[in-house]
């Protein structure tokens, strides 16, 4: 049973990371009842309904059904690419990042080996990597970060989607500018057996349920009445995807809530960190995701500012740079590792020069 806990916590560095964070943190301000209001159980709601409902849509075959009539109608290569790079781009904006990059990823691997077009392999899945990450930023329910932030911020939908939009169009239009540099022009024929949606029925009722979760964003519906629809309804329709939720991800956040809210509490050191943050949150938001990540960043530096507008930015272009900039890009990595492991060095080669170059430009913007 040990052994089982210790591998479950070296396949996961940011989780083991957060939970001793958060064990240390409580030696030095012993649990009491003040803990429970570290918990923004808003966030947590929102996370766990949304993957569930993400999980059922995407059993369902609806993202590579959508992406299979998009591709029916592309001829070339440069449309090839445009096409799978935007399905990650727009994709992430509703069913966040990680599960743009686990549904289409291996979807697009495939899609080049049917076109021929596996020597680009690299460049494509750096680019619609590129391109989930940058296209969640978009909306508060592309990633968890976001979710967080926008809970914490006080701004409604309209405000934080302009807030986004420069960033997000100047991404799609450097996207767009790599394509047309660098895919071939060439005409292509793709013959894919199209894709069926398995139960058109159950298909409806996610989308509603999905339709529930945006109207909790907007706060139009109270997060405990999403959740008891939500779970009720799983229980009774499908319950086996209440074994795919991402529990590490949610525990990822109880144990940076816990560790964050410790820290407050530690007047000397807040008032510290405080200081060095004030004024300079996209900076530090962008120079700390590097290190630890966009995710337990936001958590971190959350705490230390009122300017959570900047800390929105700085997180969501601080999810460029290194490979665990943003933990979504592992899972492209993983999956070019499995297919094309003798060009692991190749991608990460790539994968670092593109997106140093779109944190330099966004960063500047």
């Amino acid at each position: 049973m040990f052994k089982k806990i210790i591998c479950f916590f070296k396949r996961d560095v940011v989780l083991s990371a957060a939970f001793i964070l958060a064990i240390v943190s409580c030696f030095i301000v012993p649990p009491d009842s003040a803990y429970i209001g570290y918990i923004d159980f808003n966030t947590l709601i929102m996370l766990f309904c949304l993957m569930l409902i993400v999980e059922g849509m995407r059993e369902q075959n609806l993202f590579q059904y959508i992406g299979g009539h998009i591709l029916k109608r592309v001829h070339t290569g440069r449309s090839v690419v445009i096409t799978l790079v935007f399905l990650c781009f727009f994709g992430s904006m509703l069913i966040t990042n990680d599960v743009s990059l686990i549904t289409f990823v291996p979807f697009g691997l495939m899609i080049l080996k049917m076109t021929g077009l596996t020597d680009r392999a690299c460049i494509v899945v750096v680019l619609m990597t590129i391109a989930a990450n940058l296209g969640s930023m978009f909306t508060p329910i592309g990633n968890p970060q976001n979710l967080y932030l926008y809970s914490l911020s006080g701004m409604n939908v309209g405000q934080f989607l302009w807030l986004m939009l420069p960033y997000t169009a100047a991404a799609a239009l450097l996207l767009l500018i790599c394509i047309f540099l660098g895919a071939p022009k060439s005409r292509l024929q793709i013959d894919e057996k199209p894709v069926r949606i398995k139960n058109v029925r159950r298909l409806y009722f996610y989308l509603f349920l999905f339709i529930l979760c945006l109207l909790t964003v907007a706060g139009i519906l109270d997060h405990r009445i999403l959740l008891v629809l939500v779970l009720v309804s799983i229980l009774i329709t499908r319950r086996l995807l209440l074994l795919r939720v991402d529990y590490p991800l949610l525990l990822t956040f109880i144990f940076f809530f816990i560790f964050t809210g410790n820290i407050n509490r530690m007047e000397e050191l807040r008032t510290i960190i405080a200081a060095l943050i004030s004024g300079h949150e996209k900076t530090v938001g962008i120079l700390c995701s590097q290190i630890i990540s966009n995710v337990p960043a936001a958590m971190l530096l959350s705490g230390y500012t009122q300017n959570i507008p900047g800390l929105i930015i700085g997180t969501n272009v601080g999810g460029l740079g290194t490979l665990i900039a943003s933990m979504a890009s592992l899972i492209s990595y993983k999956q070019m590792a499995l297919q094309y492991p003798e060009h692991k060095k190749k991608y990460i080669g790539i994968f670092t020069l593109l997106n140093l170059l779109f944190l330099i430009i966004l960063w500047i913007l």
